[in-house]
């Protein structure tokens, strides 16, 4: 055994540093030298008697010039021989095809009149002829054949997964090439493609059956022994896809995914960029169509304030907004990490260097707020800042508040102060009959921003138009339950899930901010924009699932502890409250909510008591103050359930 490892290595070794462009030319030469003595054999029926071997001498250094010019000129062997392609058989064609224009070209500058003598070099044009052929055919193998002997005695390995590609299209076709000419093309065996398209069917794609996913699905994943799949198909439906991955992960195939077109390299496909499927591909949904134009037409040229850009939310929704060209964004957070990171990154991804980027570190609840709109003529402003923690607000309701509710008090006063166009709110679905300190303080926030609108248009003092959105939770962000559970699955289990019953609704991030900026750009003032969440999401089934893409087996090698309901933790998320009704916008993934109005000057007592008793830092209080202030709050697993009864 190590006799031959030792001798793959050498070969290894010697294929890398010596098998150099030149020693592929002179072998390139030789064989050329064969194939004209071969030609002529072939010409004359091997009847040697008939061969003229006298001119040979001479013709064959003619050959191998004419030869020599077209390799050079055409660079043919300047290919790395194990990685031979159809490139390089077609230079090879281009070298015969010049050497043949050459050698045809000097017969008839030497014998214009058709004189021959055998005095004079002379190469019968049938012996170029046949001795072109056998270049093209000798040469190409000969490249093969080294590619061959590489593989089989260095890379040696003998394919260890079976793959099936799911897409016959375009896409597919172009996953199995790079999967061919890559570098695991050793280690896997495609068994061919599954697909539902009658015209392709049971029939062949490059030497590959295309079976049927409907009917043959689970006969060829046992028939075949499949130990992978491959999405590479781009018109199937979430659910669908959904529900393929589903069936496949509970019969431990392994799922991988390609990017989609626009993100290949150069347009071509790279095995590198063949990926695991991951969860949030499962729970992504269709892709939403914007309304591109009247996003533009709200945000180009104009001036941008997002607060909370170091966060998931605020970060992705300035990422979004460069491809508006507005003409400068401000990123405000207490973040400076998150500010720098994300400053840098939409400076260098952007080519659009028009756009200005300036960073503030500040905090949404102090005065400063009022210094950055002064010293900023601001048009827009998106509102992400916000704590959101459930619990850790459940335990600092003053911290709650303050942020929250001051913060967007704070924000949306000098909004009006400075005359802004729009102020676009990012809200929650746990601001529906909340539970908790959280849900409550942004339904407050909601409730101020909504009865300050109505005041003003009816004191007519300003213009600005208040908009909120509401949506649920968003994948991958800080504190969403999907890192949690990876790293969970990594450190072995368990998998900690609250309730065996609850759920949630969720949505991906660039999901979630794009349709912000299609609410706010449709936006007129005083709405309440909630997005169509889909169906809400098993926490239960998302952790099975997630344990199984990892290549585990649920409650066998990875358990699964139902740990109880956190403070201020209801089983349901909801997007609506009982008395709220919606009604349709343009965009089906946007309605509006109609909710109670409540009097401005009302409003803003109570948010002053509140404010004086987040100072006092009494927890008690302070919750008693927001019960009161929105009467559906009702807390749950909480020390504040006490408060309801009295």
């Amino acid at each position: 055994m190590y006799e031959i490892i030792n001798f793959k290595r050498k070969l290894y070794q010697f294929s890398n540093k010596f098998v150099s462009k030149w020693l592929v030319l002179t072998i390139d030469l030789v064989i050329v030298s064969f194939c004209f003595f071969l030609a002529y054999l072939l010409a004359y029926d091997f009847i040697f008697y008939r061969i003229p071997f006298v001119n040979f001498k001479f013709e064959l250094p003619i050959v191998l010039i004419a030869f020599l010019i077209s390799f050079l000129i055409t660079k043919s062997f300047y290919g790395v021989i194990r990685h031979t392609s159809m490139s390089d058989a077609w230079k090879i064609l281009l070298s015969i095809l010049i050497s043949t224009s050459i050698l045809i070209g000097l017969d008839y500058i030497l014998y214009p009149g058709a004189k021959r003598h055998l005095s004079v070099v002379y190469i019968p044009r049938l012996v170029v002829i046949i001795h072109s052929l056998l270049c093209l055919i000798f040469l190409v193998m000969a490249r093969l054949v080294f590619k061959v002997i590489y593989y089989n005695l260095v890379s040696g390995s003998k394919p260890t997964r079976r793959v099936i590609i799911y897409g016959a299209g375009n896409a597919g076709i172009n996953t199995l090439n790079s999967l061919s000419a890559g570098k695991m093309k050793n280690t896997l065996k495609i068994i061919g493609f599954l697909d539902d398209n009658p015209s392709k069917v049971h029939k062949t794609i490059n030497g590959y059956r295309v079976f049927n996913t409907g009917k043959d699905l689970d006969q060829i994943i046992e028939n075949k022994e499949v130990d992978e799949v491959i999405f590479a198909i781009e018109n199937i439906s979430k659910t669908k896809k959904r529900e393929i991955v589903g069936l496949l992960i509970e019969k431990k195939i392994e799922v991988k995914i390609i990017p989609p077109i626009e993100k290949w390299i150069n347009g071509q496909l790279d095995t590198q960029q063949i990926k695991k499927v991951n969860i949030e591909d499962l729970l992504g949904r269709e892709q939403i169509l914007l309304d591109v134009q009247n996003i533009s037409d709200q945000v180009n040229q104009k001036v941008i304030l997002v607060t909370g850009a170091a966060g998931s939310i605020g970060s992705e929704i300035c990422r979004q907004l460069m491809n508006f060209s507005p003409s400068k964004i401000i990123l405000l957070d207490q973040s400076e990490t998150g500010i720098f990171e994300i400053e840098n990154e939409l400076i260098e991804s952007s080519s659009k260097k028009e756009i200005e980027i300036i960073s503030v570190i500040a905090d949404v609840s102090s005065d400063r707020i009022f210094s950055v709109f002064d010293a900023n003529n601001i048009n827009i402003v998106y509102h992400a800042a916000a704590y959101k923690h459930v619990p850790l607000m459940e335990k600092n309701p003053s911290e709650a508040v303050l942020c929250n509710v001051l913060g967007t008090k704070n924000m949306a006063d000098a909004a009006v102060k400075f005359g802004i166009e729009k102020f676009v709110m990012i809200s929650t679905d746990k601001a529906v009959n909340p539970t908790n300190v959280m849900g409550t303080s942004k339904r407050i926030a909601e409730i101020y921003i909504q009865t300050l609108q109505n005041y003003l248009l009816l004191a007519g003092k300003s213009k600005v138009k208040f908009v909120t959105t509401r949506f649920g939770n968003v994948l991958g962000s800080n504190g969403s339950v999907i890192p949690v559970f990876k790293r969970q699955i990594q450190a072995g289990g368990p998998v900690k899930v609250t309730h065996p019953d609850i759920t949630r609704y969720f949505m991906t991030i660039p999901e979630a901010c794009q349709l912000v900026l299609e609410a706010g750009a449709m936006a007129k003032g005083g709405e309440i924009f909630i997005f169509d969440m889909g169906e809400s999401v098993k926490i239960l089934d998302l952790a099975k699932k997630m344990i199984r893409l990892s290549g585990f087996l649920p409650d066998i090698d990875i358990k699964i502890e139902f740990t109880g309901l956190r403070e201020g933790e209801k089983l349901y998320e909801e997007l609506l409250n009982n008395k709220e009704k919606t009604i349709p916008t343009h965009h089906e993934k946007i309605l509006i909510a109609k909710v109670r109005k409540d009097d401005y000057v009302q409003v803003n007592a109570n948010i002053e008591k509140l404010l004086m008793k987040a100072k006092t830092k009494d927890s008690m209080a302070i919750v008693r103050q927001m019960k009161i202030m929105v009467p559906e709050f009702i807390s749950k697993n909480s020390i504040y359930e006490q408060l309801d009864l009295e």
